[in-house]
């Protein structure tokens, strides 16, 4: 029985939203359901799919704070 965490931010995928819709929380359970099913021939009903939301500022990567990180590439990019 497998058993997949994914973690994504709490941000939403559009302006004006701070969390994944559920239509976007079942896409991913679905995905990630036939991923398995199609690669380890899992069926569908053994496999679990857990969606963890992580608030934007217990999240980082390259030594600093999701924002920061991203307004550091940001201001690169205009370099």
């Amino acid at each position: 029985m497998p058993i997949v965490t994914v973690q994504v931010t709490r941000e939403g995928s559009a302006p004006g939203r701070n969390s994944v819709t559920p239509e976007e929380k079942a896409a991913i359970i679905k995905g990630v359901s036939e991923v398995l099913l199609n690669v380890l021939n899992k069926p569908l009903e053994s496999t679990y799919v857990v969606i963890e939301e992580v608030n934007l500022d217990n999240w980082g990567w390259g030594g600093f704070p999701t924002v920061q990180y991203r307004q550091q590439r940001a201001a690169e990019a205009k370099s």
